[in-house]
């Protein structure tokens, strides 16, 4: 097997749910050795977000969302809270490269595991804090989940149906889309600092705020609003940029999604819906004039969409070279053939629960590719291995912790 970009690199994953399980998940599909450090007999609260369950077994925590953020993980039980516990983990940072929690500010300084506690006896470590709202600030101690943030950063102010048709109002991404997005800037933020750490040999604390993520990822809206002084309108299911970049609904009921922003695209795509008296029609003959017209174009493309099927539309647009496609549901997507093609749906073999389906890492990498994906791990499924093997602890001695409860 070739070798794994993160090998070698291990990761201390104290967090929860979802953003920053993400993370630890993408790091660990790249290679790296993440531990994940549960409470004994509780486990990750998202273990209990279901239906639906592995096996429908709601005792046996496998729920759909645990199994979603948590391959490619070592799951250990401890109880850091006793001094024992909080022992093992100091042990566990002696060969740890990065440590992930997202506990409020201020939860793990009570057992002396902040960031200020460890930075002298770990000057390498990279200490990672994902929290609703940040280390500081007014907002840094309130608790927050997705779609509170959804809210907050001016996301759903721009997702759902534009004023004056009927249920328009701002609206939530049905993803959990702040979490996901602020997982993506977590894993690649841990990069970077192991990057920093490499040429300096200096760790450091990265302060990840779901609120910060949701903000920066409003992106191309957040800058129309600093450059016009206006926010930008909801638009449903039409796109921010060009014209067209829209879902239509065809005469089957089905609906497509077409993109023809471009002059040479909207041109290919006129000729292709028998309609080329649109191309040099003054409201529409430039990107600019498309865009101010939209109100008036829109209409006129629905009414022609409406006109025959979906199969049709696609088949027609596709051979113009307009980037056109149906609008799918989570069960066509994954039959599509060219996500089979691509290889994103996996399964992974659990000595325990059998095989357990799931969606790949999704990039391709020539020299490092992607190719172990073990199983999320039951509830401490890997205590007895982690205390034994790394750090060299006799069975009797974990057998002892587990009596006492630490383990």
């Amino acid at each position: 097997m070739e070798q794994e970009a993160l090998a070698g690199i291990r990761i201390l994953d104290l967090s929860r749910i979802l953003a920053a399980p993400l993370a630890t998940q993408m790091l660990g599909d790249l290679g790296a050795d993440v531990i994940k450090v549960e409470r004994p007999a509780v486990g990750d609260d998202s273990r209990q977000y279901g239906p639906p369950f592995l096996g429908q077994d709601r005792s046996g925590g496998m729920s759909a969302f645990y199994l979603s953020c948590n391959r490619n993980k070592r799951s250990i039980t401890v109880d850091y809270t006793t001094d024992e516990g909080k022992e093992i983990l100091l042990r566990l940072l002696d060969g740890s490269d990065v440590l992930v929690e997202n506990f409020r500010p201020g939860v793990l300084a009570k057992y002396g595991l902040a960031y200020e506690d460890l930075r002298e006896r770990f000057p390498r470590l990279i200490y990672c804090s994902v929290t609703g709202f940040g280390q500081t600030g007014p907002y840094r101690h309130r608790p927050g989940y997705d779609g509170i943030f959804q809210a907050l950063s001016g996301m759903m102010s721009v997702s759902g149906l534009p004023d004056g048709v009927p249920g328009a109002g701002p609206m939530k991404s049905g993803l959990s889309l702040i979490d996901i997005l602020t997982g993506l800037y977590t894993g690649t933020s841990i990069l970077a600092a192991l990057r920093h750490r490499d040429t300096s040999g200096t760790g450091q604390q990265l302060d990840v705020s779901l609120l910060d993520c949701g903000v920066a990822s409003i992106s191309h809206y957040a800058e129309s609003f600093l450059v016009s002084g206006e926010a930008p309108p909801r638009r449903g299911n039409g796109g921010f940029g060009g014209i067209p970049s829209q879902a239509f609904e065809c005469a089957d009921g089905k609906m497509i999604f077409i993109v023809a922003t471009t002059n040479p695209q909207f041109a290919r795509a006129c000729e292709a819906i028998g309609h080329p008296e649109l191309i040099s029609d003054s409201r529409f003959d430039s990107i600019a004039a498309r865009i101010e017209n939209r109100t008036e174009l829109l209409p006129i493309l629905e009414s022609i969409f409406a006109g025959k099927e979906a199969e049709y539309w696609i088949g027609v647009l596709e051979a113009a070279d307009v980037p056109v496609g149906p609008v799918n549901d989570i069960r066509a997507a994954l039959a599509d053939e060219q996500v089979q093609h691509r290889r994103l749906r996996i399964d992974m073999e659990h000595s325990v629960v059998g095989d357990i389906p799931g969606v790949g890492f999704p990039i391709k990498m020539s020299e490092t590719p992607v190719q172990r994906y073990s199983a999320p791990p039951t509830l401490g499924e890997h205590t007895t291995e982690v205390l034994q093997d790394v750090l060299g602890m006799s069975p009797a001695a974990v057998d002892e912790l587990r009596a006492d409860g630490v383990v």
